[in-house]
């Protein structure tokens, strides 16, 4: 169920969800914290108890609170939250300072990224590459800033997907949400075609060339150059980006 973007026609329980889940994640509701009884959360959504029962659940799943019986709902620690379910990451978006969230997104992309772009180098059928190829001249043929925001996203994925690693396709499938936004920053710096499409070029080519450690080096020029759009657009300065398998 989609809680981002309530409707009128949305019911009490998703605004619940909606508005607990995002008062736990910015700390209104801190770790260890109960949420307000059973009995006001009623009165003040002006629902059953069966309902805020069904919301409450929805919260369990997601990692955010435990239910204790004479004690209510409290509220799990951070480590315990399930990051990766696209309402919490939503969330977690929506609460965390633009720059803090890209920077924590980038160093995740830079462990996860690099080694995908190998295997698919190793692993990607000829289909497969093909795939790859047919996105980045999508990227090449657009003609706007959105334009090119799916080729870029579909680019990715079909990286991840032709590592033929399914654990590791569905990790970067779980993070599309968080790379659709940073893509959609990033993607506005200017002299973007001069700039991020020669490093998407120099993926696509080592994995053509079955190059695994050539990919793997493209995969980190380009997200240092993603990193740069970002400062670029945020009016941030960030770190470099170094190789996790590298370096000490």
């Amino acid at each position: 169920m989609d809680y981002r973007k309530p409707s009128d026609r949305k019911s009490m329980h998703s605004r619940i969800v909606q508005e607990l889940g995002m008062q736990i994640v910015s700390g209104r509701f801190k770790p260890d914290d109960r949420l307000p009884a059973e009995a006001l959360l009623c009165e003040e959504y002006a629902v059953s108890r069966p309902v805020l029962r069904e919301a409450t659940r929805v919260l369990v799943a997601k990692g955010l609170v435990y239910s204790k019986p004479r004690v209510g709902s409290v509220v799990k620690p951070r480590r315990e939250w399930h990051m990766l379910d696209p309402d919490v990451l939503h969330w977690v978006m929506q609460s965390t300072p633009q720059n803090e969230f890209f920077a924590l997104l980038t160093s995740v992309r830079t462990i996860i990224e690099p080694a995908a772009a190998a295997l698919a180098a190793q692993h990607a059928t000829e289909a497969e590459v093909a795939s790859i190829g047919e996105a980045y001249q999508r990227m090449e043929a657009a003609e706007s800033i959105d334009d090119v925001l799916q080729p870029d996203l579909d680019f990715h994925s079909r990286i991840a997907d032709a590592t033929h690693n399914d654990l590791l396709a569905h990790l970067c499938n779980m993070l599309s949400l968080a790379l659709r936004e940073a893509l959609r920053h990033s993607n506005q710096r200017p002299n973007l075609h001069e700039l991020a499409l020669p490093r998407h070029k120099a993926i696509l080519t080592a994995i053509e060339n079955r190059d695994a450690l050539g990919a793997r080096h493209a995969t980190l020029v380009q997200l240092d150059d993603a990193r740069n759009a970002l400062s670029v657009v945020l009016g941030q300065a960030a770190p470099a980006i170094s190789d996790p398998a590298t370096s000490g």
